[in-house]
C-alpha cells in the first residue's frame, strides 16, 4: 500500500498500536484506533527504564532494543514540537548495582563498550562507591557496588501512551474506545472492523493487541508465537523525598527500581509465565516484588504502598526471542506489531514508526529482521 488516502485500523492503543498509529497519521494516511482498554494492558502497567545498555540481553534482540533506545531523543523531539506538555520521561541516569564488585566489574566492561557504541544518547559510565551511591539513591543498602549510567531514562508508560496518542489524534487520527468484536477480510486486500455501533471498512488493519495478538490472529486462520507473562508492580510512597533527580537502579537481575517525581518509587516486577490473563494481584507476587527490592534498598521499608499495578506482556517465545512487526504472510493487507516483552517502551516507538513506513511501501531497517 503506497497511497495515503488509505484508511488504516489499528487495533490496540498500548504503545506498540499508539507508535503505529502516530507514524501513519504523521504520513498522512487515516487512521482510527479500536482499543476497550480492557484491564491488563502492559504499557499501562510499565515503569518503563530506557536504559537498554545495562540490560541483561543480547544478540539481535539486544541490538533492536538498543536501537529504540537511540531513537528516543527523535521521537521524543517529534511529540514536543506538537505542544504536547507532559511526557512523562525523565533522563536521571541509571545505577547498576550488585554486592559482588567482581560479577559488577564484569558486567560494567560489556556496558561500558556499548555505550561507547550508542554515543551521546548513552551519555557516560562512572564507578561509585558506598558514598556516591548513597547520594545518588538514599535507600541503598551499605554493602553495594554501581556504576552511573548517566544516559539512562524512565518514562511513565501510561503517560506516554496518552501523549502518542493525544499527537497521533492531532494529527487527525480516529479513537474508538470499544472492542474489535468482528475484523473480516473483504476482497482485493480490504478488511472490515465491526464494534457495538458499527462496522467500518479499511485498506489495512494492524494487529497490536499486546499479549492478546495471537488469539485475534488465530480467529484469523494465523498463528504466531506469542504468550502471555504477568508483571506485577508495586508504587511506593516516600513522604517528603525529593525522590525526581534519583536514577533507576538494576541489580543485574529480574527486577529494578524505578523513582518518579512526588516522592514515588516503583518496585518490580514479577515474570510470571503460564498465568494467562489473569490480572490479580497475588500475596506470592506483592512478597517477590518486596523481598527483591529491600534486599537491596533497605531504605524503602517504611515507604508506603500506594497501589499495585498489572500489566500482561506479549512474550514472543520464537527461537530469537525478537518481536514481530510486519505483514502477515497470506493476508494481504494484515500486519503485526507485537511480541515486544519487557522492552516495549523502549522499543515500541522505533518499530512503530518502521512498521508504518512498511505499510506504505517505504525502506523500514529497523524492522526488517522482524518480520513473520
Amino acid at each position: 500500500m503506497s497511497e495515503t488516502s488509505a484508511r488504516v485500523a489499528v487495533i490496540g492503543s498500548g504503545i506498540a498500536g499508539a507508535s503505529v498509529a502516530f507514524g501513519l497519521v504523521s504520513r498522512d494516511v487515516a487512521v482510527t484506533v479500536f482499543d476497550d482498554a480492557m484491564a491488563g494492558q502492559a504499557t499501562a502497567a510499565s515503569a518503563g527504564i530506557i536504559a537498554p545498555w545495562v540490560s541483561t540481553s543480547t544478540g539481535a534482540y539486544y541490538e533492536t532494543y538498543a536501537a529504540g533506545g537511540n531513537f528516543y531523543p527523535e521521537f521524543l523531539d517529534r511529540l514536543s514540537a506538537l505542544g504536547i506538555p507532559e511526557l512523562g520521561y525523565r533522563r536521571s541516569g541509571a545505577l547498576v548495582v550488585n554486592e559482588d564488585p567482581t560479577f559488577l566489574a564484569e558486567a560494567a566492561h560489556l556496558i561500558r563498550d556499548r555505550i561507547a557504541a550508542a554515543g551521546a544518547v548513552a551519555g557516560e559510565a562512572n564507578e561509585c562507591d558506598s558514598a556516591n551511591l548513597r547520594e545518588l539513591f538514599p535507600p541503598i543498602a551499605a554493602d553495594m557496588s554501581g556504576l552511573f549510567i548517566s544516559g539512562g531514562g524512565r518514562v511513565d508508560g501510561r503517560t506516554l501512551r496518552d501523549a502518542v496518542l493525544t499527537g497521533a489524534k492531532a494529527y487527525g487520527a480516529g479513537l474508538v474506545a470499544d472492542t474489535a468484536r468482528t475484523i473480516t477480510a473483504g476482497t482485493s486486500g480490504t478488511w472490515s472492523v465491526g464494534t457495538t455501533s458499527a462496522v467500518e471498512d479499511f485498506d489495512a488493519i494492524v494487529i497490536a493487541g499486546g499479549a492478546r495478538s495471537s488469539e485475534i490472529l488465530e480467529r484469523l486462520g494465523h498463528t504466531v508465537a506469542i504468550t502471555a507473562q504477568r508483571g506485577q508492580l508495586i508504587h511506593l510512597g516516600l513522604h517528603g523525598a525529593n525522590t525526581s533527580p534519583w536514577p533507576t537502579l538494576h541489580p543485574l537481575d529480574h527486577h529494578y527500581i524505578t523513582p518518579f517525581d512526588g516522592g514515588r518509587v516503583v518496585i518490580g516486577a514479577t515474570r510470571e509465565d503460564g498465568v494467562g490473563f489473569d490480572v490479580r494481584t497475588t500475596a506470592a507476587g506483592q512478597k517477590q516484588v518486596l523481598d527483591d527490592a529491600l534486599r537491596i534498598a533497605p531504605g524503602l521499608a517504611e515507604a508506603t504502598i500506594l497501589e499495585t499495578r498489572v500489566g500482561v506482556r506479549p512474550m514472543s517465545t520464537r527461537p530469537s526471542g525478537l518481536p514481530y512487526a510486519g505483514a502477515v504472510p497470506g493476508a494481504p493487507g494484515l500486519w503485526l506489531a507485537s511480541g515486544f516483552g519487557a522492552g516495549g517502551l523502549t522499543m515500541g516507538p522505533l518499530i512503530g514508526d518502521g512498521l508504518a513506513a512498511a505499510i506504505l511501501g517505504q525502506e523500514a531497517p529497523a524492522i526488517a529482521h522482524l518480520g513473520l
